[in-house]
């Protein structure tokens, strides 16, 4: 592997105290998945401490330590600084700084990671590219992204997230997008937020950090739209992405069926003939914004977007698969927002089935709004005809809202839910899994897979 960090570039970036020659060809912050040669980053969280791993990061090969408290070892290959925190984002900067290849910048209320891994496919296809893990989007995510550069790639998508006021700037600098995309204005985090204006306002402020003639792209069916305008730097562009006449990244034709979609993409570059196997107009919507970041770089289109063409979701992110005997499965369990469950609702609708089936968890973070933001999504269930099992308090009030017949069963906990769901799964049935993170929708997931298992002799 390439080194990413010699001991004179650790030192510069951070500042810090380091006796040791190193070359480190990794970074990581956890010791369970950490390689030989890796930076280990003994951060301080909330339920753990990375310096009580010292030990055992230096013993599974680690080629340096990023430290503040030595915790009594002395090794040369301790890099000693004030803060690990601080030093993350030093070592970020310091990363991004020397990098010479064009930077994307991803944000949005839904959709921010599976555009980012569209993105990943797209740009992969024209030269090497670095992308964020997973939904490393906060304040620890971006940084490390960025740390974990290699100086030789062409391209770097960051995913930036928020959940109060005042988070995305911060990070935003520290990516300095030369592409900064909103995928969604919806509600997630309203409860904390207070109001679809302020969640504009915050995702905006992601704009503030391009350059001279940075590009920003938007959909322009968005709440925000002058937001988005007043929020541009002097001589950035704005570009908008859907299905409006004036949208400079203009989807026309689009067909969505269950084998996928094909639509017609107008850019300012020029037009493309997009065809994904994957279902569902949100991904039409997220390939728009991907292919779109793709001309504002200047990039090739017509190989990026055959490269969208083979593009899977993730699992828990749209992942459709077969278990148990002939149920087919798609998994949205990652994380959930009333506009991402209408959709994954309407991508069930898509899909042929006996019988349609959603087993959906809480939203969270919706305050004072939660009731009625479950509640309306009582016509979505509906036009997907879904037989549909809810847990969590506030899943309670659309499952009230429901027809008699569409009711499969309801239970305070998606670990209670499980054997319920189960027991009532048939062959020949299409089971969308869906909620936020907290409502631990994964549990049930593990139920299904468990059940779908083998049992050893």
């Amino acid at each position: 592997m390439s080194v990413l960090w010699t001991s004179a570039d650790l030192r510069a970036a951070t500042g810090g105290t380091l006796e040791a020659d190193v070359h480190v060809t990794g970074i990581s912050i956890d010791t369970r998945t950490l390689a030989p040669e890796d930076l280990f980053i003994a951060l301080h969280g909330e339920s753990s401490d990375g310096h009580a791993y010292i030990r055992q990061a230096l013993d599974k090969g680690a080629a340096c330590v990023l430290v503040h408290d030595t915790a009594g070892l002395n090794d040369s290959r301790l890099l000693i600084v004030p803060d690990t925190m601080t030093a993350l984002v030093d070592l970020g900067r310091y990363a991004r700084s020397r990098f010479r290849g064009k930077v994307v910048a991803i944000t949005g209320s839904v959709g921010k990671t599976t555009t980012k891994d569209m993105l990943t496919v797209a740009l992969s296809a024209i030269g090497p590219t670095h992308a964020a893990v997973a939904s490393y989007n906060n304040h620890w995510g971006v940084p490390l992204t960025l740390a974990r550069l290699p100086q030789d790639a062409r391209f770097c998508i960051s995913e930036i997230g928020m959940n109060h006021v005042g988070e995305i700037a911060p990070l935003a600098a520290q990516v300095r997008p030369d592409v900064a995309i909103i995928t969604t204005i919806g509600t997630a985090h309203l409860g904390h937020m207070g109001s679809i204006e302020a969640i504009a306002l915050e995702k905006a402020s992601l704009f503030g950090a391009l350059p001279a003639k940075g590009i920003a792209i938007v959909p322009d069916d968005a709440h925000g739209q002058t937001v988005f305008s007043d929020a541009l730097p002097e001589g950035c562009t704005l570009w908008r992405s859907g299905f409006s006449a004036t949208a400079e990244l203009r989807l026309e034709d689009l067909n969505c069926a269950a084998q996928g979609s094909h639509f017609l993409l107008h850019t300012p570059n020029g037009e493309q003939n997009v065809t994904l196997t994957a279902p569902g107009e949100h991904l039409a919507r997220n390939a728009a914004l991907t292919l779109g970041a793709v001309a504002a770089l200047g990039e090739d289109v017509a190989a990026a977007t055959h490269a969208l063409n083979g593009f899977v979701p993730g699992a828990g992110r749209g992942q459709i698969r077969t278990i148990l005997n002939d149920v087919r499965l798609l998994d949205e369990s990652y994380n959930a927002s009333t506009p991402s469950v209408r959709a994954a609702l309407a991508t069930l609708a898509l899909l042929p089935a006996q019988r349609h089936v959603a087993a959906l968890g809480d939203i969270r973070e919706l305050g004072t709004f939660a009731d009625a933001e479950h509640r309306s999504l009582a016509d979505a269930v509906q036009t997907a005809s879904a037989l549909t099992f809810c847990c969590g308090p506030h899943m309670r009030a659309l499952y009230d809202a429901l027809p008699s017949e569409l009711q499969g069963g309801y239970a305070a906990d998606a670990a209670s839910l499980a054997p319920i769901l189960l027991d009532a799964l048939r062959p020949g049935d299409l089971l969308l899994v869906k909620g936020s993170f907290g409502s631990r929708m994964r549990d049930v997931i593990s139920a299904l897979d468990n059940a779908s298992s083998p049992v050893s002799a």
